[in-house]
């Protein structure tokens, strides 16, 4: 398990109308390789409203349709939950991601 992967998880946000979703996991790497027992995931939704918050991900990361991973709506998630490997993020779609987070949590 790293920083980049996508996990379809079932239930892992209760107020989540769908069973499963994708998620990518943006904690930093210490917190994966160590025992710590919950991990900070970003949701992928099919619907990709162009904000900045949002990017682009699909066929290439492994997933069946275009989406995007929502970094304005981090939860954590117990390791337990994530279990289904999906893809990863290329280099260069992780740095679009730490670009939206930056945004996301208005840190400069």
């Amino acid at each position: 398990m790293k920083r980049g992967d996508l996990f379809r998880v079932y239930k892992g946000n209760k107020n989540d109308t769908k069973d499963n979703r994708i998620y990518l996991i943006v904690s930093r790497q210490m917190l994966v390789d160590i025992q710590f027992p919950t991990l900070i995931c970003a949701p992928v939704r099919t619907k990709f409203g162009g904000l900045p918050t949002q990017v682009e991900i699909g066929l290439a990361e492994g997933l069946k349709h275009d989406s995007a991973v929502y970094c304005d709506e981090l939860i954590s998630i117990p390791k337990s939950m994530i279990t289904n490997y999906v893809g990863h993020l290329s280099d260069a779609k992780m740095a679009e991601v730490n670009a939206a987070l930056r945004i996301a949590l208005a840190i400069e």
